[in-house]
């Protein structure tokens, strides 16, 4: 191995190690902060349901942040996070009064409380995926916050798992070569039989689209933030267990202008070799000319360059303190350091509007059969 390579490596290395912690310097350049030296970002949440514990334990572990609201139609719920409990969204605002407000709700309410934030001088939007109920309310989001002039970021928080963060580095620093290939095979395990999904999510069971709308859906746009935009895409789509009403089995393929490739295999009936099959939800190649990076179950991350059996560890599996390689802390760290520090916010809601006409083209391939390319233009 080239000196250069190794040099590399030892970087990417290093930096992976720090993907967790929050960078709270001051930046020279970039976008106007949000708020003076020294102030706290004000910050409510609404809803406490299953995944918003994830939020509010990111949310308390910051520094530069005071969570001062939280807001569920289950007052109880609110009240067991220990902050300031509403069971009115405008009430909430009106008494709190916070910058930023994080929508962790399902779908069909976010238009309505994102209209009602912007109404009642929110400075900032986080909203959870699936974002918006259709891609006609996204755009109106979308148009209601650009035109309040502040921003609006969904939290598609998959991009910021630690090992795409290290996946990434060691595409830039081209330690595979030329990209050709990447495979994820997901493999969640929770999918079969009649409790399927009961314990954490029982709205899985009602989707009328669950393994693209729900869960696919994240590496639409990790493929996009490892490889861009696709010009192609296909789905072939099924359901195994009769008792759901959506898929929970196919696969997709972005088609990329360069003849690189990404196949997502999605099944959640099966598993993967994991002590906990919701750390990755399952195990990844990326494949180029000089190399193959591997991600396993356990978050781990290895080179084996071309040719050769010997793998490099570039990211070490860990216990990781949150979900997903605590990748609800990173993103919302992210937008911390973007409203606070001026730094460029990535997924903010106009760019993710290409992930929702992905996501729509995949399902029109899987019902016409054919491979799509118009859906450029959300």
């Amino acid at each position: 191995m080239s000196t250069i390579k190794k040099m590399k490596m030892q970087a990417l290395q290093k930096g992976a190690a720090k993907t967790t912690q929050c960078a709270y310097q001051r930046q020279g350049d970039g976008e106007k902060a949000m708020k003076k030296d020294g102030e706290a970002l004000r910050v409510a949440c609404l809803g406490a349901g299953y995944f918003a514990r994830f939020h509010y334990e990111a949310w308390q572990g910051l520094q530069r942040v005071r969570l001062v609201g939280a807001c569920d139609r289950d007052l109880e719920k609110a009240r067991a996070t220990g902050f300031p409990a509403f069971d009115e969204l405008k009430t909430m605002l009106k008494m709190a009064r916070p910058d930023l407000l994080d929508i962790v709700t399902p779908p069909q309410t976010h238009l309505a409380a994102i209209r009602m934030a912007i109404d009642n001088g929110v400075k900032a939007l986080i909203c959870q995926k699936p974002f918006c109920n259709s891609i006609e309310e996204a755009r109106e989001a979308v148009q209601l916050a650009e035109a309040a002039g502040i921003p609006l970021v969904v939290h598609e928080n998959f991009r910021f798992q630690p090992w795409y963060r290290a996946i990434r580095q060691a595409l830039d620093d081209k330690l595979v070569g030329d990209l050709l290939q990447v495979t994820f095979r997901l493999r969640t395990g929770d999918g079969q039989g009649p409790e399927a999904y009961l314990d954490r999510q029982p709205y899985f069971q009602q989707m009328p689209r669950l393994l693209i709308h729900e869960t696919g859906v994240h590496w639409i746009d990790t493929f996009r933030y490892l490889l861009g935009e696709p010009d192609a895409v296909y789905a072939d789509l099924r359901k195994l267990n009769p008792v759901i009403a959506g898929e929970d089995a196919g696969y997709f393929i972005f088609d990329y202008p360069n003849g690189a490739r990404a196949l997502f295999d999605g099944n959640r009936l099966l598993d993967h070799a994991a002590e906990n099959c919701r750390t990755t939800l399952g195990e990844a190649l990326v494949e180029g000319t000089l190399g193959t990076l591997s991600l396993a179950g356990d978050g781990s991350v290895r080179l084996r360059s071309f040719g050769s059996t010997e793998e490099k560890v570039l990211l070490a599996a860990r216990k990781w303190q949150g979900f997903g390689g605590d990748c609800v802390k990173n993103l919302i760290c992210h937008v911390v350091e973007g409203l606070l520090d001026g730094k460029p916010l990535e997924n903010e809601a106009r760019d993710y509007l290409k992930v929702i006409a992905i996501e729509r083209a995949l399902y029109r391939s899987d019902r016409e059969g054919m491979k799509i390319r118009e859906f450029e233009s959300a």
